[in-house]
């Protein structure tokens, strides 16, 4: 079973959920059963047909004002008294204010914070009439809205040159950004000829295609006095204007036809300031941080770059001629070893032969040690034989490692007159086609390197002079 509400919670709850749905409203009606007790309130109700809603409008919020509560206009006449006072049954009259539930006699209704005459009611109608039918039309899509440019160098600026609005511009622009050129537009931003000049203006920078984005700029003012930005010449030259147009009409309150029309709509005229540039600690520290970042950048590219050339370095340690002929003299020098170790063994076999000979005849008479000597002459002779063709192998097998040695080496050829050729990045020539006319050349000689240009290239026919070798070029 559900829990059972009392009468104060659900008219708490009640309340609630209206003053949610309507925290702020405008309403327009017939004043009726209007009454002031000597509190200073005035309760009444606006009527429309067989509805009513009641209000109740509090003496603190009927204070006479020098200026208007919903624009900060400072009226030029003075002081004007609260419709609250002036007030009549049968008046129609549009309330702004929110709604609540009274739980005394619940009932909700309407605590009024403002009140506007039926003038401006009929002002309100032409406004949405209006809105209504460019909507339509499609002046408000935001599909067709362009982005506004950060950081422009070249404005536009449709406002009155003496105004407030171009004052506060000005004033933000320069302390912003990284400077810009600004050209207004001067134009009267109220009164019936205000609107024609405005939309010319709008053209007028349209068709000079100088900025790279206009700004239309106006202070506060009354409804009446922000008309013109209301009218559909300047709703319809916004919308054809070639360049971004950033609107910033009024007060954060206010919302005209030309707002809806913009391509963005700044909260005030300062505002567009602020939108247009950055504060300049802002691009300060963004520049630190691109300078911070190419740093690290330069750091990480310079250890990469070492890295790669220790490995170059210690590659061509390994493929260089001098590392090749390091090792081949290291294999001569195992192979001698190898070679004499050999020599020896050999030598020490024969000479372990003649003395086994020569202790088995020490016991014999004379004839057999004369035969024993003759054997061993005769054993002696192709020792010695032995000896002198083993040494006479050794040498020829050095000679011939030291001969291959030296043909190995790159530069004995040099000391024999040759050169090598190679290109600008240090790579030998082997053929023609690996160079051009007007390439560097640098040709490497005994005593030196000889640098220069190509020329001319002339390959040599495919024929060879019955040899093997095809024909030197003349």
């Amino acid at each position: 079973m559900s829990a059972i509400l009392s009468v104060r919670q659900v008219t708490e709850q009640v309340r609630q959920a209206v003053e949610g749905r309507f925290p702020y409203v405008w309403v327009r009606g017939e004043v009726t059963n209007l009454s002031r007790p000597s509190s200073g309130h005035v309760y009444f109700s606006l009527k429309e047909d067989d509805f009513l809603l009641n209000c109740v409008w509090f003496r603190n919020q009927q204070k006479e004002e020098a200026f208007d509560p919903l624009t900060g206009e400072v009226w030029e006449d003075g002081p004007r008294p609260s419709l609250a006072r002036s007030m009549e049954n049968g008046q129609t009259v549009i309330c702004a204010g929110r709604l609540t539930v009274y739980g005394a006699r619940g009932q909700y209704q309407m605590i009024v914070d403002l009140g506007q005459a039926e003038g401006l009611g009929l002002w309100h109608q032409e406004f949405e009439a209006l809105k209504r039918k460019l909507a339509a039309e499609g002046l408000f899509d935001a599909a067709r809205k362009r982005p506004i440019p950060r950081e422009p160098r070249r404005v536009a600026v449709i406002t009155a040159p003496g105004g407030a609005a171009i004052r506060d511009f000005i004033r933000i622009s320069s302390t912003r950004g990284l400077g810009a050129e600004i050209r207004i537009l001067p134009v009267p931003v109220q009164g019936e000829e205000a609107p024609p000049r405005i939309a010319e203006a709008i053209d007028r920078a349209g068709r000079e295609a100088w900025a790279e984005v206009v700004v239309l700029i106006r202070g506060g003012g009354s409804v009446q006095d922000l008309w013109a930005f209301n009218d559909e010449r300047v709703a319809r030259a916004v919308y054809r204007c070639p360049i971004p147009v950033l609107a910033g009409i009024g007060h954060e309150i206010d919302h005209s036809i030309t707002d809806f029309t913009a391509d963005f709509s700044a909260a005030t005229p300062s505002h567009t300031a602020q939108l247009l540039w950055q504060e300049r600690h802002v691009l300060i520290q963004h520049v630190d941080g691109l300078e911070s970042a190419l740093q690290l950048a330069f750091s990480r590219r310079t250890a990469m770059l070492a890295m790669r050339l220790e490995h170059a370095s210690r590659a061509l340690a390994l493929l260089s001629p001098q590392a090749r002929l390091r090792r081949q003299e290291e294999k001569l020098h195992d192979a001698v070893l190898r070679m004499d170790a050999a020599a020896k063994a050999s030598l020490g076999r024969y000479e372990s032969l003649v003395e086994a000979l020569s202790l088995r005849l020490s016991g014999a008479g004379e004839t057999r040690l004369q035969h024993a000597e003759r054997a061993a002459e005769r054993a002696s002779a192709p020792l010695d034989a032995l000896r002198r063709t083993i040494g006479l192998a050794g040498e020829q097998t050095l000679s011939r490692m030291e001969l291959r040695l030296q043909a190995l080496d790159p530069f004995e050829p040099l000391r024999r007159g040759y050169a090598m050729a190679c290109d600008d990045t240090g790579a030998f020539l082997r053929s023609v086609s690996q160079t051009a006319p007007g390439r560097p050349l640098s040709v490497i000689l005994a005593d030196g390197r000889v640098l220069g240009t190509v020329t001319a290239v002339e390959p040599s026919p495919r024929q060879d002079d019955g040899a093997g070798h095809a024909p030197l070029p003349e």
